[in-house]
């Protein structure tokens, strides 16, 4: 019963603060600034971090880079990842909004690509990428609502890790053409 009032004010949300900007494919050579969403608790998470970096500061473009961190750990149990660009379990409401002006820091930071290399589907994510102004949405797993332009999906046999995304989708990044 509480899954199915929860999802009420999910679905109202999403209706009333998804961005009207329509998405679609853009070309390596138009994007001028990207915002990434790691999941803070997958292994390689560092790694991926830091490829992301290396390959978008390489092509002269900006990068913000945000954390989604949904564990139950202390603070003293947690990763190092920067507060500020952290998005925390305290941080969502009770039915699983992160905090308007996280939604906002993301949404405003003017990034033409979204990537999400979260490999889940849960609400915190959703709202992100439907509230994200970007013109090309890219992610690890489809969101009800076809929220993502491109999504690299695992394959059955080999399950992708977000450092493999991240090449899985540079590669698909480097074959997008005017």
């Amino acid at each position: 019963m509480i899954d199915f009032i929860k999802n009420i004010f999910r679905r109202k949300f999403l209706r009333r603060y998804s961005s009207k900007q329509p998405t679609g494919f853009v070309p390596l050579s138009e994007i001028r600034s990207v915002s990434i969403v790691l999941d803070a608790q997958e292994n390689g998470v560092d790694d991926c971090k830091e490829a992301a970096l290396t390959y978008f500061k390489s092509k002269g473009m900006k990068v913000n880079v945000y954390f989604l961190d949904l564990s139950k750990k202390g603070e003293d149990e947690r990763q190092i990842t920067s507060l500020n660009n952290t998005i925390l379990r305290k941080d969502l409401n009770w039915y699983g909004r992160p905090a308007l002006e996280i939604i906002e820091m993301i949404s405003s930071d003017g990034a033409d690509v979204l990537l999400s290399l979260v490999d889940n589907v849960d609400f915190p994510i959703a709202a992100l990428a439907g509230c994200s102004g970007a013109v090309f949405k890219i992610g690890r797993v489809q969101l009800p609502g076809r929220t993502f332009d491109l999504v690299v999906e695992d394959s059955p046999s080999h399950e992708l890790g977000p450092s493999d995304a991240f090449k899985e989708i540079t590669r698909y990044l480097e074959t997008i053409i005017q």
